[in-house]
């Protein structure tokens, strides 16, 4: 097993273990689904719709124009094989996997179950339960007619009623049962999930052991920091415990990477014994701001030299990039970032900004030409317009020669700020 690995074999690693090194299949369906969202085990959750909802997107990326209703099915339908889960923020997970995060659970519990606002609203708390138990999974509009109403407060302006069900949610006691649009449908986790499922809470050492393999696997190469972030897990001794476990196991095998380095030393990292170390990567994509090659920003600078961050709580004069900028895969480096919006009024994807990072291969602007092509098929857009605004929209629009041309145009209006954690 390798000890050693250049940059560029960490970048193939990485990109392959998140299933960036096959190529895309003819007509995506269930069974890929499926695959891609095993292999990252969580899909995070964002609510900013300006183009895709966040969690569209990984898969599109990595499997390109799919149903999004069969994905809807899997994810909200009836019993579905997936539930969302506080794993690495608001997430899907397996629904299976719920009591790998007992841990959680009991954790977020004992530090809130107790706190003055618990106290103060446990007849509220007492009601939900009570109407959850009589009527099945609700909607909080469903609950809240018929409660009184109550002063709102200062978290996220939510009132008590939702309060409740995410505070409850976050304990195990419910989860959620659906969405309609993207408002939560809340039920008991008894009503929600799988008797097995509710039947098996993993033991904290097993579960964070379970979750470092997870993620180790997910990521093929990677930091203790990074393996720790992707299910946000601040307890580093517990992660180091778990790393040794899997490192004596053979799960794990320690690597020295080129220019990765903590105070000058070169960092400690691990690969997984099941990554592979492809010679070539040859993939084109559009990420998300939450995909998981991206979501932990010091890895990303690491992996790829890529500075990111996304600028949606950024004053619009203030923004380099745009509202809400996509990185660019091409081959296996990040290579721009475009700010894309979805215009259904007209039928167009929009490309509000396109920046190229330094040394951008010259055929990058034709490799995303193309993917723009197949992401204005996937949303159902009969056009696509480049706007005037960087470095890379001159290039964009050569490549994009049915494309129309618009001028960069006023912010994207705040409301579309994400109204909820995650």
């Amino acid at each position: 097993m390798r000890t050693n690995l250049s940059a560029a074999e960490a970048r193939r690693v990485a990109l392959a273990a998140q299933g960036f090194g096959a190529s895309r299949p003819p007509s995506p369906g269930t069974r890929q689904l499926n695959t891609s969202l095993r292999r990252m085990s969580t899909l995070q959750i964002d609510s900013v719709n300006v183009f895709a909802r966040s969690h569209y997107m990984p898969l599109f990326s990595r499997l390109g124009a799919y149903d999004q209703a069969q994905l809807d099915r899997l994810l909200f339908a009836r019993r579905a094989p997936y539930v969302e889960y506080w794993a690495h923020v608001a997430a899907f997970i397996a629904a299976e996997d719920w009591g790998l995060f007992r841990f959680r659970m009991d954790e977020l519990r004992a530090k809130y179950g107790g706190d003055d606002w618990h106290e103060s609203n446990r007849a509220t708390i007492d009601w939900v339960r009570s109407e959850l138990a009589d009527r099945g999974p609700l909607r909080p509009a469903q609950i809240e007619r018929d409660a009184q109403r109550t002063t709102r407060g200062p978290w996220w302006d939510w009132d008590a009623v939702k309060h409740t069900l995410e505070r409850l949610w976050l304990f195990g006691d419910v989860a959620i049962a659906g969405r309609r649009g993207f408002e939560r449908t809340y039920g008991l986790a008894e009503q929600v999930l799988p008797a097995a499922a509710l039947a098996a809470p993993v033991p904290r050492a097993d579960a964070l052991r379970e979750l470092t393999r997870r993620a180790a696997r997910a990521y093929g190469v990677a930091t203790a920091s990074d393996l720790a972030d992707y299910w946000r897990v601040r307890d580093r001794p517990a992660m180091m415990a778990a790393i040794g476990e899997l490192e004596d196991a053979g799960e794990l095998v320690p690597v020295q990477v080129e220019g990765w380095t903590t105070a000058g030393r070169p960092a400690k990292a691990w690969l997984h014994t099941d990554a592979a170390i492809p010679r070539r990567i040859d993939a084109t994509a559009i990420l998300t701001p939450f995909d998981p090659v991206v979501w932990f920003r010091d890895r990303a600078e690491r992996l790829f030299g890529f500075e990111y961050r996304i600028e949606i709580y950024t004053p619009a004069a203030q923004r380099r990039y745009g509202y809400y900028s996509l990185p660019v895969l091409v081959g296996d480096t990040l290579v721009g970032r475009v700010d894309l919006k979805a215009d259904r009024a007209s039928s167009t994807l929009r490309v509000q900004s396109a920046w190229w990072e330094h040394g951008a291969p010259a055929h990058a602007a034709e490799r995303l030409a193309g993917e723009l092509r197949e992401a204005a098929r996937w949303q159902g857009l009969e056009r696509v317009s480049v706007s005037d605004w960087g470095d890379a929209a001159d290039d964009l629009a050569s490549a994009l020669p049915e494309a129309s041309r618009h001028p960069a145009g006023p912010p994207e209006p705040e409301s579309l700020v994400a109204d909820e954690p995650g």
